[in-house]
């Protein structure tokens, strides 16, 4: 019996041992002394909330960002060259209603409303091409940031600091953002901000409450960030990975040029053999007692370049040049500022401006993958922002006005023109749009739209410029003829290399011309004498 026993036991541990053999297939879930041992890690599971769910962490993250915006060499302009690179002149928006002459006129009012900051902007400052600008970089720094219209149906920008929770906390509410069972937004809680700036933001008792939906189910709370998981409810700092690694940086470059100058002032060996018996170190500079934190005295000499160093009897003095900084601290300094661009989709070439560290192939490739994550920057704003504020404006304007009420339903039909990028090859890219068309790959409106401009304008502009060419190419012609005392047609006069209306240039180069054509102007030209 007890021989049995035993044998059951030793196949439930081996049963046991299996199965947890099993369980642990994936290495990342065994322990290793090589893996860095990384703190709060929910167990069980948790929501990307978890990881933000002290308030005061997440504002000094936010304010962290914000340091190293303002002070330090790279981060602002890693900033600056992104947020240009996606926004340029604008996100523009383009109706599509199939109506040619309401088209032009909701484009034109639009315009009109968006680019006057005194009618769209609370604050009068900024029209709608600047909040892009103004938004798309506050996203990266901070994280996040909101928007709303006021009473005067004008949008109010709120910085991420303003949205924060109650001193005492509440159930479902995520750092100012009320959320029911299913995630859904039901409310934005904002403080009352102080003007002054000599005050910090108000205590969260200031705090007020806006829903994130009117009463007619609109949104009206617009909350521009860039989630990375569904249970995210807060944006966080592009520059949340790399703060270690970007104040070590600064502080590396700032000890380089601080030996830099150490090296330029001075530098010298002192040597002294055994039977050397001088008195006292010679003095260097003026002389000053620091005192350090164990009580004790330090005595300090300033240098100062151009200074002349006297040796004690018995010493030899023999010049010292160092070079600093050593060619590693380049190719080191390069590694970490790509671990910077990364972080932004922005390749060493465009952070630095200076694509003297490739070749052309090189450039175009690295490119053409920045443009990828600029569009999705792009779309960003649109899908969290610009179509927000569009349908607000269009209710409004449904609203006032009866002509835009009897086609509301066409309103729908828009869409928003995204700047792009210049050709970097412009023969080769121009052959390739040519080619596009030619092969019915893409159609006029599409390909100019990819570029960031608007076919029905650009129609009307070659049209309009055409028109006048060849009404002032008649008109030199009749001069011609009246002077000549024979017919000479416009075509010759308007000739550049290619017909305006597009017959082959070696007919116009050999006079060559439409017979009836030819009849015509020479018919007109005999009865005007």
């Amino acid at each position: 019996m007890a021989q049995s026993m035993k044998q059951n036991k030793d196949k439930l541990f081996s049963v046991s041992h299996v199965m947890q053999e099993i369980k642990n297939d994936y290495l990342a879930a065994r322990s290793s002394r090589f893996r860095r041992t990384r703190s709060g890690l929910p167990l069980l599971g948790g929501s990307a909330d978890y990881h933000y769910r002290t308030e005061t962490d997440f504002l000094k993250i936010m304010e962290y960002a914000r340091d190293m915006d303002r002070n330090d060499v790279i981060v602002s302009q890693t900033v600056d060259r992104a947020v240009s690179n996606a926004i340029q002149d604008g996100i523009r928006l383009d109706f599509q209603t199939g109506d040619n002459v309401f088209d032009t006129e909701m484009n034109q009012l639009w315009e009109d409303e968006t680019f006057n900051p005194q009618i769209i902007d609370a604050t009068g400052e900024f029209n709608l091409m600047q909040m892009q600008r103004l938004i798309l970089r506050q996203m990266i720094v901070d994280g996040d940031i909101f928007a709303m219209f006021d009473g005067d149906n004008k949008i109010q920008l709120i910085e991420a600091h303003r949205c924060r929770s109650l001193e005492k906390p509440e159930p479902n509410v995520v750092n100012g953002i009320k959320l029911d069972e299913w995630r859904r937004r039901i409310e934005y809680w904002f403080t009352i901000e102080d003007i002054s700036p000599f005050k910090t933001l108000m205590s969260a008792a200031s705090i007020r409450k806006f829903p994130a939906y009117d009463k007619n189910g609109y949104k009206q709370v617009f909350h521009i960030y860039n989630p990375k998981r569904v249970s995210q409810t807060r944006g966080v700092s592009a520059f949340a990975p790399i703060f270690d690694m970007l104040g070590m940086l600064e502080d590396i470059n700032f000890a380089k040029l601080v030996q830099q100058q150490i090296v330029s002032c001075f530098a010298i060996f002192r040597k002294r053999d055994l039977s050397f018996r001088g008195g006292d170190a010679a003095v260097y500079g003026e002389q000053d007692a620091e005192m350090l934190a164990d009580g004790s005295a330090r005595l300090t000499e300033g240098i100062a370049p151009g200074m002349e160093v006297i040796g004690l009897p018995g010493e030899e003095l023999e010049g010292f040049s160092p070079n600093v900084p050593n060619p590693e601290f380049f190719e080191h300094f390069k590694i970490m500022l790509q671990l910077v661009g990364v972080n932004l989709g922005m390749p060493l070439v465009m952070l630095l401006m200076d694509a003297s560290e490739t070749n052309f192939s090189g450039w175009r490739g690295a490119f053409e993958q920045a443009k990828m994550g600029f569009r999705d920057l792009q779309n960003t704003i649109i899908w969290r922002f610009l179509e927000p504020v569009f349908d607000w404006k269009m209710r409004v304007w449904v609203a006032n006005d009866k002509a835009i009420a009897r086609r509301a339903d066409k309103l729908k039909y828009h869409r928003w023109n995204t700047p792009r990028w210049a050709y970097i090859q412009p023969l080769d890219d121009a052959r390739a749009e040519e080619l596009r068309q030619k092969s019915l790959l893409t159609s006029p409106r599409r390909l100019h739209a990819e570029n960031g401009r608007d076919w029905d304008d650009v129609a009307s502009e070659i049209i309009s410029d055409r028109e006048k060419y060849i009404a002032l190419a008649i008109e030199a012609a009749r001069k011609l003829s009246d002077f000549a005392g024979e017919y000479i047609s416009w075509r010759e006069v308007a000739f550049m290399g290619q017909s305006s209306l597009g017959q082959p240039a070696e007919k116009l180069e050999k006079g060559e011309e439409d017979e009836d054509e030819k009849k015509r102007g020479a018919d007109d030209f005999n009865r005007a004498d």
